[in-house]
């Protein structure tokens, strides 16, 4: 099974961008972030379109998650346990075959110390508090989405430039390493510790063209996933495309 985790910056923007590359086979399930689109508005039938299964948790404008899958998705929770207030759309969680999946698009957190940053480290709390739960299932779990954490400098093309950032502060990377510290496994990290690759380019100073970019999007697998894993990595053609995400695909593949 290949796993897929996209933000997509718009899902009626992105739509057809989206589907061509699902229908080229580039993988069974995709963890979709970013939607920017209501329950109602998504374009469901797109996917149906194409023999794809839909689940969605979004709201008006921004945020938005959603997993589409060629196999039945089964077990949909919507919403971050933990905060019952939260009315950002950030996290969906279902089983596909064996495996329990969630699509994250974690808080900004930007501008830092400040309120958006301690909301950042509250979700990043109740998520390690989910994940931990999680483990205790005993079963394969992937974890992915858009994080907003860059893990480590060379995750980053200008780690001067990004100090202080949201991403890159050491109360995000430590509440982040709380996952691989529970049991869960970077999976890009597990195949590829040394190689500099990176998921996002901004739109704006020819980040693209000059590769300046940071890994932000991230695979996180409970053992029994990681014991499964077979591949991982970045697709970075979808972002070279017209009027792409900012992000491109991430995908492993497990041996389910």
């Amino acid at each position: 099974m290949r796993i897929a985790s996209w933000n997509v910056n718009s899902i009626k923007s992105r739509l057809d961008i989206v589907t061509n590359w699902l229908s080229s086979g580039a993988c069974d399930v995709l963890l979709i972030q970013e939607t920017k689109s209501q329950d109602v508005n998504f374009p469901v039938d797109a996917f149906t379109s194409i023999g794809w299964n839909v689940a969605i948790h979004g709201q008006k404008s921004y945020n938005g998650v959603a997993i589409a899958s060629h196999f039945p998705i089964h077990d949909i929770i919507t919403g971050l346990p933990g905060d019952d207030t939260d009315e950002q759309a950030r996290y969906i969680e279902a089983r596909i075959e064996q495996v329990h999946l969630a699509s994250i698009y974690l808080p900004n957190g930007n501008p830092a110390p400040g309120p958006k940053f301690d909301y950042k480290l509250g979700w990043m709390e109740r998520l390690n508090q989910r994940a931990t739960a999680l483990l205790a299932t005993e079963q394969p779990i992937v974890l992915g989405g858009d994080f907003n954490v860059i893990p480590d400098d060379r995750d980053c093309y200008d780690p001067l430039g990004w100090e202080g950032d949201a991403l890159t502060r050491p109360e995000t990377r430590k509440a982040f390493r709380r996952l691989a510290y529970s049991g869960y496994c970077d999976a890009l990290r597990a195949r590829h510790p040394d190689d500099v690759i990176y998921t996002y380019w901004d739109y704006q100073a020819g980040a693209w063209q000059r590769d300046n970019g940071v890994r932000i999007d991230h695979l996180m697998l409970s053992p029994e996933a990681a014991d499964r894993l077979v591949e991982v990595g970045v697709d970075k053609a979808p972002r070279g495309l017209e009027k792409p995400s900012d992000h491109t695909p991430i995908w492993c593949e497990l041996d389910i």
